[in-house]
Parts: structure tokens; sequence; C-alpha cells
């Protein structure tokens, strides 16, 4: 298939955004072909965002990677780790065969199904089968790939009557070392963030912890490639090689803690038990399960068990699942990791970090106040490395 050096969008960020197209300035043809679909402006940032992110973890860790986007910011990132069976259950992936690569995306969306309703996908492989049944059944706007298997597009064309949005990408292309955006016609230059984030970055622990396991520097790495294509400020919490919470575009470090932090509890929270095995009535819409959830397992708990209200979605109405309960719940989350774009300011942030099982952390450092927040991890035994970069997104 030959590639164009320009594509016609049909508009920008809105409607009244017009002319729209992506193109290359140099006359080279594009390195990126639309299988299936039309894909707007919005589309291709975050194609081209998250292509980057999951191509990078899987350079970083040589596992299958995929990302779950929405508003150019990750909903979710994960690379392959066998999903156990209460995973599978949450994610409503129960029923389904899974490769690793399908495995990745399941987590990568699962953890914040609300916010992945809706979602752009990419995937760091070729798309198969199996990729593709579960994408064909969730409500996304469209995926990019190096690839795809011909069954993997056939199933993908079928989607949205046929209108899904599909993209490849050439695995091989490298842009260009200084990269441009115009601003109220302003041309601004930069070089790249070609910054590559491996293992070395995690060598400074002033922490008197200083044991970072294996599982826990994959997991930082995660958190921070995660970062490197989120809106900041961000942070992000990571367990068994997926975020499970980013808090993204927050002007005050501690709101992205506490954003994200609120995330990885939600995803925790639907693991108990109790949440499990609430009784839906037959045929409610996943989406319409994921909305009753996150209200259940809310201070607006009493919301969906009013007088009635239950009824919707429920044979028969669910216990209380109380403020005590779910803290209880939620003091069994640990191991969790955590990264930041950039410094934490105060203490406040590991407070916040360690009510949701944090227990390894990846910042830059530089904050005058640093002795106070080594002093708050110390305090509950974090193991902290200071990276020494930072890692803005705009």
């Amino acid at each position: 298939m030959t590639m164009a050096n320009e594509l016609t969008l049909k508009y920008g960020c809105n409607p009244n955004q017009k002319p729209s197209r992506i193109f290359m300035q140099d006359g080279a043809a594009l390195p990126v072909q639309v299988l299936n679909g039309k894909p707007g402006y919005i589309n291709f940032l975050d194609a081209l965002n998250s292509w980057q992110l999951v191509k990078e973890l899987k350079e970083a860790t040589g596992l299958p990677a995929a990302a779950s986007f929405k508003h150019v910011s990750p909903a979710g990132a994960a690379v392959y780790v066998p999903l156990s069976d209460t995973l599978k259950k949450i994610y409503f992936v129960d029923d389904l065969e899974l490769s690793p690569l399908a495995s990745a995306y399941a987590a990568a969306r699962g953890a914040d199904r609300m916010s992945s309703y809706g979602d752009w996908a990419a995937l760091s492989d070729v798309c198969d089968k199996e990729t593709a049944l579960l994408l064909k059944r969730e409500v996304s706007d469209g995926v990019i790939a190096p690839g795809y298997t011909e069954e993997a597009l056939e199933i993908l064309r079928e989607k949205r009557k046929g209108g899904y949005n599909v993209v490849q990408i050439d695995p091989a292309y490298k842009p260009a070392p200084i990269e441009h955006k115009d601003v109220f016609g302003i041309t601004f230059e930069q070089g790249r963030n070609e910054l590559k984030i491996d293992e070395a970055l995690l060598a400074n622990l002033p922490t008197q912890n200083k044991t970072l396991t294996p599982e826990a520097k994959r997991d930082l790495i995660v958190s921070l490639i995660t970062l490197k294509y989120t809106q900041s400020n961000s942070v992000c919490y990571v367990k068994n090689g997926q975020a499970i919470g980013v808090g993204a575009g927050q002007q005050s470090r501690v709101h992205c803690t506490r954003l994200a932090g609120n995330k990885a509890d939600n995803w925790y929270l639907r693991q108990c038990p109790k949440v499990l095995e609430l009784p839906f009535k037959p045929g409610i819409r996943r989406a319409d399960r994921d909305n009753t959830i996150d209200v259940y397992i809310g201070d607006e708990c009493m919301d969906v068990l009013r007088d009635g209200a239950w009824q919707q979605f429920f044979t028969e109405k669910p216990e209380e699942f109380t403020r005590e309960e779910r803290r209880a719940w939620l003091d069994g989350l640990t191991g969790v990791a955590l990264g930041s774009d950039a410094f934490f300011p105060f203490g406040d942030n590991i407070e916040r970090a360690h009510k949701s099982g944090v227990e390894f952390i990846a910042q830059p450092g530089g904050s005058i106040r640093d002795d106070n927040v080594i002093e708050t991890c110390d305090k509950y035994g974090i193991a902290m490395a200071f990276t020494g970069i930072r890692l803005f997104h705009h």
C-alpha cells in the first residue's frame, strides 16, 4: 500500500476548526496508513502519543504492551502479566481466550473502565484475533498498531458498522530530533524528549529502605514511561505491570496524587467479594455495570440503594458497602509503585500515596523540602528513588 504524505481530516479539535490535515513538512510519506474508518484530529493525537508509549514499554521490558488513551492522556497502560481470575472478571474478559497482547489491553482498559469508555487503543505488537475480538465488543474509537493479522483486520472492519478507525504505523519510523508546534500563530521549537527510561534511573535511593524488587523496578519503569506521555502535572500508580491510577493535567501535585490514588482505590475495591457478588440483572450492559459499581463503592453508595433505585440494576437489594468496610479492604492493597513527573514539594503526597498501598516511589527529587519527603517515606518504610529527571508533557 502506498503511503501518502498528507491526510485531510474532517475538522480539528472542534467542528468549527477547518481546514484540518496531518502532513509531513518535508514532503516525505506519512509513517501511518488508515486501514479502515476516518480518524480525526484528536484521534491522531491520541494515536501518535499512545504508540510512542507502548513502543517504549515494549523496548524497556521486552513484554507486549497496550494503552488506552482519552484526550491525549492514558486512562491506562500495561505490559503483559498473566491476569488472575478476579481481574479477568472485573475486566469482563473471563469469557474470552486471551493472548498476551489481549491480556495487556484488557489490563490497560480495565483499570479505569469509566475513563476508557470510547478510548483510543494502542498495541505494541501485531494485532491478533484475540485482541481484535476484545476491541470489537468494547466502546472504542480506534486502534493503532504496527500491523494486523488478516483475521484481526476482518474482525475490526465489522465494528461500528464498518466505520471503526484502524491505523497502522511503521515501527521503524524515527521522527526528526527537533519538533515544532504552533500556538497563536507563533512556532515553538524544542528537542524531542528522547530520554531512555530504564533501571539506571532507579539507582539513587535516599530513603532508609533501599530495596527495590525486580517487580518494583518493572512497575516503576511502567509508571515513568506512562508519565512521559501524560499531560502534566501527573502521577501514576502501578501494580503487576499495569497502571491502576493515572492523575493527569492537575495544577497541584497533591491533587494529582489524590486523583490517581482514588482511581487505584476503586480498582482494588472492585475486587472485593462484596462487589464481585453484586446481584446484577441479566442483560445489564458492561458500561451500566461500571457506572453502578463506581457509585456503589463510593461515598454515594446509598444513592444506588435508595428505595426503588436498586431495582433498575439488581435482582435483590445489596447491602450497603460502608466506609469502614471499604477502608478495611483497602488496607490489603500493598506493593504499589508510584511515579511522579516532577518532584514532590511536600510530604502530604507521600501520606496520600501510603493510603493506597504505595511501597515504591520514583520521582526527580530537587525540592527544598526533600528532607520532609524522605522523612515521610521513612515513616512508612517506603523505598524512594530520585531519578533526577523531569517528565513534563504538554
